[in-house]
């Protein structure tokens, strides 16, 4: 099995040293400092693992089932806290298809379930939002795709990247197409809490038997160098399979991510840092959408959920093209093209990262890059 290069991560490995002046496209909130955990910290805190839990801290544990709405319905043993959502996705992916395994995808959607079928021998089938459909996920559609053979469905609530949400009639009806063959469902939650127009939905861990949560601490909080997050499951074999299979690649959790993550996730300094990230989100998103009915045939459905979208570029500009040209003189600045996502007439458009990100700058860039192009 060989993994091979996803689209978006060779763009990020290929402009990884541009050093651009602002960001258009910042996927998660402003990070915070570690001086603002310093008062919480344990001085005498060993830098060993946690010897207490090869499944992570159990306070760490409790908080996660916490923010994620499955006290009752789920136990700490469900929880195992992993190398953020990505390990998480990893694990039950790698543990769970084997070749010739049929896997249901959304596209555009986070490109990591692909990346891994294809490396495994595993049949892809993809279920295609469209644009014009608000980026709507067509449950009709992949109640068709869904087969005898499918093994497990792969979807991100709220969409990563276009921002469409599943509401809870949406997540029940997945749960009712998933169990009709007996597929797993796995659902990477890594922007739920920044709903703009609605509640957030259910996790589908506390709705399914072979339902899987993903999460983490990166997007919403600004946590990402953490690389902390978690996979939420009642079916204790797959959590036990996942355990094995990290014990053959991380082995065990950074501690200081661990420490760190349980109080920021703490549920006074949660909600805090949750209500900062909505109003500091809503107001950017707001802006955004001021900025982009300014600009001549460039569009965009507003997120209905996260910190990014895909804007449609004028008629004859390439995303790659355009990207590169933008990072390059006399505008650099960043964002992904749509390519990355399979939209190469598109480009992700974001309102995160705070203050450190430009984002007027860069807008303003952007907006002149636009008016330049020949």
């Amino acid at each position: 099995m060989k993994v091979k290069i996803h689209t978006l991560f060779q763009y990020l490995l290929e402009t990884t040293e541009a050093a651009p002046e602002a960001i258009v496209g910042f996927s998660l909130s402003g990070s915070p400092k570690l001086g603002d955990y310093l008062a919480e910290l344990d001085p005498e805190q060993s830098l060993d693992w946690n010897n207490r839990d090869f499944r992570g801290l159990p306070e760490l544990r409790d908080h996660v089932l916490a923010q994620a709405g499955l006290v009752g319905r789920c136990t700490p043993g469900d929880v195992l806290i992993t190398a953020g959502a990505g390990e998480a996705n990893y694990l039950a992916i790698m543990q769970l298809l084997q070749p010739e395994d049929e896997i249901v995808i959304e596209t555009p959607g986070w490109p990591q379930a692909e990346v891994l079928a294809k490396a495994i021998g595993a049949k892809v089938v993809k279920v295609a939002r469209q644009e014009v459909d608000q980026w709507r996920l067509p449950l009709d559609e992949l109640a068709d795709a869904v087969m005898p053979k499918t093994k497990l469905i792969f979807i991100s609530n709220p969409n990563n990247p276009t921002g469409g949400v599943l509401n809870a009639e949406d997540m029940a009806e997945l749960v009712r197409i998933a169990d009709q063959v007996g597929a797993w469902l796995l659902v990477d939650e890594v922007y739920a809490g920044l709903e703009w127009d609605g509640p957030r939905a259910p996790s589908v861990a506390g709705m399914y038997p072979r339902g899987i949560t993903t999460g983490s601490v990166s997007k919403a909080l600004g946590l990402q160098g953490l690389r902390t997050g978690w996979l939420i499951c009642p079916d204790p074999t797959l959590v036990m399979d996942a355990v094995i299979l990290r014990e053959n690649s991380s082995e065990i959790m950074n501690i200081m991510g661990e420490v760190i993550a349980e109080i920021a996730l703490r549920p006074a300094r949660y909600a805090s840092a949750m209500e900062k990230a909505r109003r500091e989100g809503a107001a950017n998103l707001a802006q955004m959408n001021t900025w982009i009915a300014g600009q001549d045939g460039l569009s965009w459905v507003p997120p209905r959920a996260g910190l990014i979208g895909l804007g449609r570029l004028p008629t004859g500009i390439d995303s790659d093209d355009f990207a590169r040209r933008l990072l390059a003189d006399p505008y650099r600045t960043f964002l992904l093209p749509g390519s990355a996502y399979d939209q190469p007439n598109h480009i992700r458009l974001g309102v995160g990262g705070g203050a450190s990100v430009n984002l007027n700058e860069g807008l303003d860039r952007l907006a002149q890059a636009l008016k330049d192009w020949t």
